[in-house]
């Protein structure tokens, strides 16, 4: 009886096996999804009963990375591949416009920047530091000035002692 319950589970065993590739081929044919939840569902088998078959998770493995084979002008690709594909390529175009974007603005930022400084028109690196030095100096031509005029106020006061000093000189004479 025990041999007779084993030789039932073999064949159970192998009556899923052959719909799991049946399965398999079809969605190769087909280019259906291929995936192991996809399959199982499709072959009425767990999942667990692929992963407990190594060689038919490889062959599912296997079929998902590779492409279907063509016959003739045949699509190997199904619509939805198609449109995965086409929605990845719109919005890597759509990063990669961005960023060219970017590049242009950077671009003609610098190339500006050289165009003015090279001109002569553009203003120094350093503006705030040459205004600041600016005020300064200017706060030190304003103190000079008036010690300018302070020591010419002092010169113009020492002439008109001199010159009182060499009138009362000249009298006593």
């Amino acid at each position: 009886m025990t041999n007779t319950m084993l030789q039932g589970r073999q064949a159970d065993s192998a009556r899923r096996r052959q719909r799991v590739l049946k399965a398999l081929n079809a969605a190769r044919k087909d280019g259906t999804e291929i995936s192991v939840s996809a399959i199982a569902r499709t072959a009425g088998v767990d999942r667990t009963f692929l992963y407990r078959h190594p060689d038919l998770l490889a062959q599912v493995h296997t079929a998902q990375t590779t492409p279907a084979p063509t016959e003739g002008n045949a699509a190997p690709v199904t619509m939805a591949s198609l449109r995965a594909d086409l929605a990845n390529s719109q919005a890597r175009i759509t990063r990669l416009a961005g960023h060219n974007k970017q590049l242009e603005k950077k671009l003609s930022e610098l190339l500006g920047e050289d165009a003015w400084r090279e001109s002569g028109l553009g203003a120094p690196a350093d503006v705030d530091q040459l205004q600041r030095q600016i005020v300064t100096l200017e706060q030190q031509i304003a103190e000079l000035r008036a010690q300018l005029e302070e020591r010419d106020q002092e010169l113009d006061a020492a002439r008109a002692a001199n010159r009182e000093l060499f009138a009362s000189m000249n009298k006593r004479h």
